[in-house]
């Protein structure tokens, strides 16, 4: 079973408008709801592509239990923790035809009790289940919460997959996590220098790869993707699709494609992961198994 963990999610609030007056009442001309959070976008995408998946983390007040529901109700298993005060967070985006806005809420706060519940939740995973980590850290956690979970399943046959950067993602190299996915400018800062070529590229995840990475999986935007995976073998895709018209989702529909794929070797899972990410990079959601076979067939 592939686990997928997000400890701050989010219902986005997306308003589209003529223009945006500061000051003013502004009125928009259509509005649409989204349900996320990296580990959420996972799992939506995985069960698109008929991978059963547990969405795991936690949820408050009303706004968690509407995405609790739209998650049962598109056949992605749920076994979230309820915080007792709160409400899962809700992002609102104001676009234009010009421009973007963002304001993305807090979320709540998650008491030390709660915590304890939650990891010995992850206790119940053992060999073959995969558990992915993937995006930032509520203030009110500790911060190396990534590495606390990895040390406790350290040794159980567990597959690692991260999708975190900077200081985050450095921790958990230690414990040999499955799969990595930085992008060009993560992988950069990673490095402490700017990765211009695919040499400049490799070398770099080489360098995450002797630290303790076993696939390295780098998106590179219009430019497509770099594979280093666990044997050493360089796996390069070119971009699919079109031009992007939304970035949100598409890296964790990259991990969602790779891990739909893997069983069937590593460039094939790099092609899925590159037609995921491409498929909703290219429309205004996560993209339909449709839309990813459409380009992974092209």
């Amino acid at each position: 079973m592939i686990y997928t963990v997000t400890l701050n999610p989010a219902v986005d609030y997306v308003m589209h408008l003529p223009a945006l007056v500061e000051g003013a009442t502004n009125r928009s001309v259509g509005e649409e709801i989204y349900f996320g959070g990296k580990g959420v976008n996972v799992s939506l995408v995985l069960r698109e592509l008929g991978v059963e998946t547990t969405a795991l983390g936690l949820v408050a007040g009303f706004t968690g239990a509407a995405l609790e529901q739209h998650l049962r109700a598109t056949g992605v298993r749920t076994d979230f923790l309820r915080l007792p005060e709160g409400f899962t967070r809700i992002n609102v985006k104001l676009k234009t035809p010009t421009e973007e806005s963002e304001i993305n809420g807090k979320g709540p706060a998650v008491p030390p009790e709660v915590l304890k519940v939650f990891y010995e939740k992850l206790d119940r995973l053992g060999e073959g289940d995969t558990l992915v980590l993937a995006g930032s850290v509520p203030g009110s956690l500790p911060f190396d919460i990534y590495e606390r979970m990895l040390v406790r399943l350290s040794g159980r046959g567990v597959r690692f997959v991260v999708d975190a950067e900077g200081a985050l993602l450095r921790s958990v190299l230690p414990y040999r996590p499955f799969l990595i996915k930085p992008n060009r400018a993560e992988l950069a800062g990673l490095a402490g220098r700017a990765l211009c070529t695919d040499a400049e590229i490799e070398e770099a995840a080489r360098s995450l790869q002797t630290a303790g990475a076993r696939n390295v999986l780098v998106s590179l935007g219009g430019e497509g993707a770099l594979l280093l995976d666990e044997d050493g073998t360089v796996h390069r895709a070119p971009a699919m699709g079109g031009p992007a018209v939304n970035t949100v989702g598409a890296g964790d529909s990259m991990v969602a494609g790779f891990l739909a794929g893997v069983e069937r070797g590593y460039g094939y899972a790099l092609r899925l992961g590159l037609a995921a990410g491409s498929a909703t990079a290219g429309l205004p959601g996560l993209a339909k198994r449709a839309d990813i076979l459409r380009l992974l067939e092209a």
